[in-house]
C-alpha cells in the first residue's frame, strides 16, 4: 500500500487494485477552470498508477466543462470492462444562479449513474466559494481531491470484485 498527502495533511492510503490487468478506470476532467482541474486530474492518475493501474488500463479524457461530465461518465459505463469513472471539476460560485444549477447538474448526474450500478461514478468536483479554496484542494494546504477521488475508485472496484 502507497501513501499520499490527503486533505487534513496525513497520509492517504491507496489501496492495490485487485486484477489490476482486468480493470479499466476512465478518467473525465473538465476543462473549464484548468488550474484546478488539471491538478486534480493529476493527483487522480498518480493514485492509479501507484495502485498498479496500467496506462494501457485509464481512459483519460478531457471534456469542455463539469455538466458534460455526466454525459461523458455515461458513454463510459457503456464500454467493456470499466471498472469505476472518476469525473473531476470544479465550480466556483459567481454573481449568478449558474453556480447552483451547475452543482446540481452534476450531482444529480452523477448520482442516477450510480444508481444503475453498472460501475461507480466518483464525483470529484469540487464546488466552492473562491479560487483559494479550489486551490487549497488542488495539491495545496487540504490535500488533492483528485487523488481522494482516486482511492475511493479503486475502493469500489475493488469492492465490485469481492462481491
Amino acid at each position: 500500500m502507497s501513501t499520499i498527502l490527503n486533505t487534513n495533511g496525513a497520509a492517504l492510503q491507496i489501496p492495490a487494485i485487485i486484477d489490476p490487468q482486468d480493470k479499466r478506470i476512465a478518467i473525465f476532467t473538465a476543462e473549464w477552470n484548468w488550474d484546478v482541474t488539471g491538478k486534480l486530474r493529476e493527483g487522480a492518475l498518480d493514485v492509479l498508477r501507484k495502485a498498479g493501474v496500467p496506462e494501457a488500463n485509464i481512459l483519460d479524457r478531457k471534456v469542455p466543462g463539469t455538466v458534460e461530465l455526466v454525459n461523458a461518465a455515461a458513454m463510459a459505463l457503456n464500454c467493456p470492462g470499466i471498472a469505476a469513472v472518476i469525473v473531476i471539476g470544479c465550480v466556483i460560485r459567481g454573481d449568478t444562479p449558474h453556480f447552483d444549477y451547475v452543482c446540481q447538474i452534476a450531482a444529480q448526474g452523477t448520482a442516477r449513474l450510480n444508481a444503475l450500478g453498472k460501475a461507480p461514478v466518483i464525483f470529484g468536483v469540487l464546488t466552492v466559494e473562491n479560487q483559494q479554496q479550489a486551490l487549497d484542494r488542488a495539491g495545496g494546504c487540504l490535500g488533492n481531491k483528485g487523488a481522494e477521488a482516486a482511492v475511493a475508485a479503486i475502493t469500489m472496484a475493488n469492492l465490485a470484485t469481492t462481491l
